[in-house]
């Protein structure tokens, strides 16, 4: 039911991201949708970030399907040359490793005054990362294609323990829940490969494809209360997942009287 739910958010937003996007271009003036105009040239962009992801190789005895969202940027060259820059915030609720397990009694987990606290385990991650690629136009005419990247990435996870708003747990207190949250990172290679659309009224302009991020990580705590052990063992964290970004063109080069409103 977890994964039949992940999905069902994912794809209504995509859904809801692209129908947005499209109802405005639709809605224009008659005027505006007859006049094209010239999107040659460089390009600056700056992206809205949406995406939906599987976890694989080590990342997948730790955490399931997640999302993330973010914000990136894009230099566009007249040959269709890119370079840009995201940072992407990951977050989930498939947990598969119950790191407070030592905690718990019988299941339950008590207070400091015995009450009977809820504490609920969340995915937690960050991704900056920069990029090169390029557009393969489909129509020389038109300034869409397939979209490539390849970048390097900071990418680290974590798992957050969610506090119980009203009963406190002395063991899980500020101070000691570094030793169980399983905080990694270290670098990662990302490829991407999809379809770029720049309009030519530049309203409509969107990314959507196949993301895959391999990352080299490592446990960055001291000591694992849970297994009261060190966590030595290098990782290779995956994360296989659908990218959308719609973007807001800035034309370089451009004088006041090339621009239209």
């Amino acid at each position: 039911m977890t994964k039949i739910n992940f999905y069902i958010k994912f794809y209504s937003a995509v859904i809801f991201f692209l129908v947005m996007g499209f109802s405005a271009f639709a809605q224009l003036p008659r005027y505006y949708q007859q006049q094209e105009k010239n999107n040659e040239g460089n390009i600056l962009t700056a992206n809205i970030i949406f995406g939906g992801h599987k976890s694989a190789g080590d990342l997948a005895d730790r955490f399931g399907n997640h999302l993330s969202a973010g914000l990136g940027m894009d230099f566009i060259t007249q040959k269709d040359w890119l370079l840009g820059a995201q940072g992407v915030f990951y977050f989930g609720s498939d947990v598969k490793e119950d790191v407070i397990a030592s905690v718990r009694t019988d299941g339950l987990i008590f207070g400091g005054i015995g009450d009977i606290a809820s504490i609920e385990l969340r995915q937690r991650g960050i991704q900056f990362e920069g990029h090169i690629g390029r557009i393969f136009r489909l129509n020389e005419k038109k300034r869409s294609g397939i979209r490539t990247t390849l970048g390097g990435s900071f990418y680290q996870h974590k798992v957050r323990i969610q506090d119980d708003p009203v009963v406190s747990v002395p063991q899980l207190d500020k101070n000691y829940k570094k030793g169980y949250d399983r905080l990694s990172n270290g670098f990662g290679l990302t490829q991407f490969i999809g379809y770029q659309h720049l309009g030519s009224l530049r309203r409509a302009n969107f990314i959507i494809g196949l993301e895959v991020t391999e990352a080299f990580t490592k446990s960055r705590r001291s000591f694992n209360y849970d297994t009261r052990s060190v966590e030595n063992a290098s990782r290779l964290d995956l994360v296989i997942g659908i990218r959308v970004a719609w973007q807001l063109p800035f034309y370089l080069g451009e004088t006041a009287e090339d621009i239209r409103y």
